[in-house]
């Protein structure tokens, strides 16, 4: 079972197995089309394609950020339509170093799903690689998932006041509020600490660092506190779950994600 991340090298010795379930998450946040043109132009065989606004989010339910998590109901239907059952090891992969892939990763480890692992380093990877890929669009036979949220992983806007630790997963200038080119205003949630979830990846690569190092990284930010009682966010609780693989993979325990993140916050 891969359950954090797996290399393009161990998803190819994998590719042909009855129980893989490989999803197509790559995205454009300027030009939303994009992702199903590069699908359909060129992926790892036997891909399915999720968007993110329209797969990944919807109307608020549980926060009003950029990209709402979507109810139990319609993350149960997604999956059921993706092909996922309790016997299914799935990847998602992106283009952006398991930024929009760590989304559908978050989204099944919330529904209980725990085989579920991003591809380390992306489509790149695998094009580097030199592995397999064809083009056109696929669809899989349906499944009937089941899963029940796991409420213990989930912050919401009125509990954000009362956790322990907050980090903020931006860029260090959108943190300290010299930039916002998004949100309703600039800055970050009072009292929280931050670290770019860019910051895991390897020197002049989007390949995660190693564990040892991630381990020594999170430990450090978290200081005394415990993983379990740490809060991730950041602009609209997508690339926070980058952070989230990162001390997963660095075998820690899972932290919260605050979804709503700043694109909720800042409006108040």
């Amino acid at each position: 079972m891969f359950t954090t991340l797996i290399s393009a090298s161990e998803l190819n010795d994998i590719l042909n197995d009855d129980d893989l379930i490989l999803v197509d998450c790559r995205f454009d946040l300027q030009s939303p089309i994009m992702g199903e043109i590069w699908y359909e132009k060129s992926h790892i065989p036997r891909s399915v394609y999720v968007h993110l606004d329209n797969d990944l989010s919807s109307e608020p339910q549980t926060d009003d950020g950029r990209h709402p998590l979507p109810s139990a109901d319609q993350l149960r239907a997604l999956f059921s339509r993706l092909g996922i059952d309790s016997s299914k090891q799935v990847v998602a992969y992106d283009n952006l170093g398991g930024v929009f892939a760590g989304r559908l990763w978050w989204m099944l480890k919330y529904m209980g799903h725990e085989a579920v692992a991003v591809l380390d380093g992306g489509w790149e990877a695998w094009e580097q690689g030199g592995f397999s890929a064809e083009s056109g669009t696929n669809e899989n036979p349906p499944a009937q998932f089941t899963g029940e949220p796991n409420r213990e992983m989930l912050v919401v806007l009125d509990e954000v006041d009362a956790q322990p630790l907050l980090i903020d997963s931006r860029d260090a200038r959108r943190y300290a509020g010299e930039y916002e080119p998004i949100d309703a205003r600039a800055g970050h949630i009072p009292g929280a600490k931050n670290h770019w979830f860019g910051n895991n990846w390897q020197e002049n690569s989007r390949m995660m660092a190693d564990p040892e190092t991630l381990r020594a990284t999170f430990e450090a930010l978290l200081g005394e506190e415990s993983a379990e009682n740490t809060t991730f966010y950041c602009g609209s609780g997508v690339s926070a779950n980058v952070n989230i693989i990162a001390m997963r993979h660095a075998g820690l325990p899972m932290p919260k994600l605050y979804v709503g993140s700043w694109s909720e916050y800042s409006k108040q």
